[in-house]
């Protein structure tokens, strides 16, 4: 293909992306705000800078002239982003990004175009959320309204004013960007929570993946698993729902659009316009994963369809301590373990939380089996 990819956002989901750009001929060049990111390892080439510094990110996007900007993570100046649109292709919009990578904006917009979500509020300081928390009495979840991987997110019941007050300190310590404000939504008792990888395409045909059901600790993912258990009578609704929003949003490309599913009721929760960490199972389980339909989205590559080849999960490896030098240990135990696979990141240090590989399964409860085998050191 001959194509320059600018890839604002180098971590392991950038590092597959840009796996599946150099199988289909594209120049790679990785960027991010530290050196020896995971992407930046594969890639041709790469660019350390702080992309939500407007002047620099104008600077470089010059500099490089890509034929393609792809968006990989959330902290990026989206202004800078829109003018940029102007003269270069930005996937899958420049719009989406904006809209998606704060809460607010892309939980307004959902429930502007009609689609179910969980009763919520926003807070701009301490006092506005704690008046929000007591006027909605019930079990709440609080995060910026701007962060990734479930940074800053709490659960607080209802009656523990004092817990509100310490999840607003939270939330603020860990957003993204400038914007000190924070969205309190309902806590949704749910009985599945669940992404639907969906493809918009230049040729009008948007194909969904198999959906994938998904767990999360604190709003940071921790396993998926595709296949292997029954789908209710709400799969449709899901994915009228997703393309609702997908076609609202426009461009070419792979979202993630999660769900909550309680009964056969469908509700809206989140949107990423780009591949999805819980989607990183279908490296084990799908014919083309959810990085190649990205990619083959954006070089506009039609697939008629996407096909499940085997049922699998995946669970996280996180770090526990902060280290610039660690080691990960219980490979060789782990992979003895029939249909096991470990995938290592190869992050350059570690600290708490940090996501450092993953290890799939056949199932759930293998995939749970080889992580019980991983230890960091």
């Amino acid at each position: 293909m001959n194509k320059k990819i600018m890839l604002l956002g180098s971590g392991e989901l950038g590092r597959e992306l840009t796996i599946s750009l150099k199988r289909l001929g594209c120049y790679v060049v990785a960027c991010d705000r530290y050196a020896r990111a995971p992407a930046m390892q594969v890639a041709d080439e790469f660019r350390v800078f702080d992309m939500l510094d407007g002047q620099l990110l104008d600077q470089h996007v010059k500099e490089l002239n890509p034929h393609i900007i792809v968006p990989e993570i959330e902290a990026i100046n989206t202004d800078m982003l829109m003018e940029l649109e102007e003269e270069f292709v930005v996937v899958p919009s420049a719009r989406a990004v904006s809209l998606t990578m704060n809460r607010d904006r892309i939980r307004d917009r959902a429930y502007e175009l009609g689609l179910p979500t969980a009763r919520f509020a926003y807070a701009e300081n301490l006092e506005e959320l704690l008046a929000c928390y007591e006027r909605m009495d019930c079990k709440v979840v609080i995060k910026p309204v701007m962060s990734s991987s479930g940074k800053g997110q709490s659960v607080v019941h209802a009656g523990r004013r004092q817990d509100a007050a310490q999840a607003w300190h939270d939330a603020v310590g860990n957003m993204r960007g400038d914007r000190a404000k924070v969205i309190i939504e309902e806590f949704i008792e749910f009985d599945d929570e669940i992404t639907l990888l969906t493809i918009r395409q230049k040729n009008g045909h948007t194909i969904f993946c198999p959906v994938i059901k998904h767990e999360q600790v604190h709003g940071d993912f921790k396993n998926s698993q595709q296949g292997g258990f029954a789908i209710g009578g709400w799969e449709q609704k899901a994915q009228a729902m997703a393309k609702l929003i997908t076609d609202d949003l426009g461009g070419f490309g792979l979202f993630g659009v999660e769900f909550f599913i309680r009964n056969d009721e469908v509700i809206f929760s989140e949107l990423s316009p780009r591949p999805h960490d819980t989607g990183l199972v279908t490296l084990y389980t799908q014919d083309l994963s959810e990085f190649d339909l990205h990619a083959r989205a954006m070089l506009h590559i039609p697939v008629a369809s996407v096909s499940l080849m085997r049922s699998g999960a995946c669970c996280t490896i996180n770090a526990h301590h902060a280290a610039d030098d660690y080691e990960i240990m219980g490979l060789d135990q782990a992979e003895q373990i029939l249909s096991v696979q470990v995938m290592l990141f190869d992050k350059p240090n570690c600290y708490p939380n940090r996501r450092l590989g993953i290890v799939f399964g056949s199932s759930l409860e293998v995939a749970r089996e080889g992580h019980a085998k991983i230890s960091i050191q």
